[in-house]
């Protein structure tokens, strides 16, 4: 992109994003957080949250291609749920959804949640859910809130406007101190 004076101006867009799931148990909060970075295999990156857009062209790659591309210390773009506790059998999830358009050039949506009592099947289905229903109303998708995801994603498919959905998803039961959960879409440019 160029500016009025010709000038080229960096654009930071992804072309690129991977999907990782972690989980970390430790007596404090915040090592917990960071064993769950570790189980997800981002703890060495500077993470910066950021919202909720799938950016048009971006390509989906699998977390072993990813995590080539990260060096310790790097300032990395994420979509990041996390959900932690110290609730002794309680069941926690964080989750990332996911919707893409079927028009590549158009934008999708990611989506952040994170509950208590929800297994990965249902913390994953509703992360997806709002991910679609985002894209949904930008494409002007009609469906009603209240019907089920299933009723919901054969919508979505009818109007051969949405692609694809999907999670990632991790849950946990708190045993002794704290749990933390976390799911991220991480971005490569």
């Amino acid at each position: 992109m160029t500016t009025e004076n010709g000038e080229r101006q960096m654009l930071y867009v992804p072309k690129r994003l991977f999907f990782t799931k972690g989980v970390g148990t430790h007596k404090e909060e915040l090592r917990s957080f960071e064993l769950a970075l570790r189980d997800a295999k981002i703890e060495k990156s500077n993470l910066v949250q950021v919202s909720s857009i799938y950016p048009p062209h971006c390509k989906i790659i699998s977390i072993n291609e990813g995590l080539k591309e990260l060096y310790p210390g790097m300032i990395t773009y994420v979509v990041l749920s996390r959900c932690a506790s110290n609730e002794p059998h309680r069941l926690i999830a964080a989750s990332v959804g996911c919707a893409i358009p079927t028009d590549k050039n158009a934008y999708g949506y990611l989506s952040e949640h994170h509950a208590y009592g929800q297994n990965d099947k249902i913390a994953g289905d509703y992360a997806e859910d709002l991910a679609a229903a985002m894209l949904a109303s930008t494409l002007g998708i009609e469906f009603d809130e209240d019907k089920s995801w299933d009723v919901k994603k054969d919508v979505y498919r009818i109007s051969d406007k949405i692609v694809k959905t999907t999670n990632v998803t991790q849950s946990a039961i708190v045993k002794n101190g704290y749990t933390t959960v976390i799911a991220a879409a991480v971005f490569l440019f």
